[in-house]
């Protein structure tokens, strides 16, 4: 496919997704931005659903982030310990509260390349915050639902986030870099599965290149 139509390809993906999906909101439960940085970190190989339960209990014992970076690690651990990795999760989250109040005056960066400084924040977290937190757009939101249908789309051959993301950036505008991520994950949790695809209630399954092919 040459790189033209693949732009044609990936817009008229976006402008039918949007026309389903367009009046959703972000699935993880939050009030201010480092909450959601607390929440995208728990969202590692976790689903939304899971953190947001967590995070329904975390957010009234710990009120700002204040009360994060004097937390006790053990004491913390046991709030978050039912999602994966928990251990190193705690020790991010409170080190992020610590390096923000000691580097930011306690307010989270706006700019990716603060946001890449604090533990445990890796280009997807920092492209949750800056999109959903303050609406502003660096990079496009990786994460597993993005990866495997980027790749099931023909949009991308890599494996590596960093890479897709790359590929992305080449053939979606900018203004719509926020909005993809956001619809693909919604198509990835309704009918997109890594398991069991419905192609055949699939908004796009008349453009879906894997679809035609089949």
């Amino acid at each position: 496919m040459k790189k033209k139509d693949k732009k044609s390809y990936v817009l008229e993906v976006i402008n039918i997704l949007n026309k389903r999906y367009g009046s959703a909101k972000c699935d993880l439960s939050f009030s201010n931005p480092f909450e959601l940085l607390v929440a995208t970190i728990l969202s590692a190989q976790c689903t939304d659903k899971r953190v947001n339960k967590i995070t329904s209990v975390l957010f009234k014992t710990y009120k700002n982030i204040e009360e994060y970076a004097k937390a006790d690690f053990v004491e913390f651990e046991q709030h978050i310990n039912s999602t994966v990795f928990y251990k190193n999760k705690a020790k991010n989250i409170i080190r992020s509260a610590r390096s923000i109040i000691e580097q930011y005056n306690g307010n989270v960066p706006q700019i990716m390349e603060s946001l890449l400084k604090l533990p445990g924040v890796a280009r997807k977290t920092a492209n949750v915050v800056l999109s959903y937190a303050f609406e502003k757009t660096e990079g496009i939101i990786v994460d597993t639902h993005v990866i495997r249908i980027s790749k099931l789309l023909k949009l991308t051959e890599h494996n590596n986030p960093i890479k897709i993301e790359e590929d992305l950036m080449k053939i979606i505008p900018q203004k719509y870099w926020i909005k993809f991520s956001f619809l693909i994950q919604i198509l990835g949790k309704k009918i997109c599965k890594a398991k069991n695809q419905n192609h055949f209630d699939c908004p796009i399954n008349s453009v879906c290149l894997l679809y035609c092919n089949k």
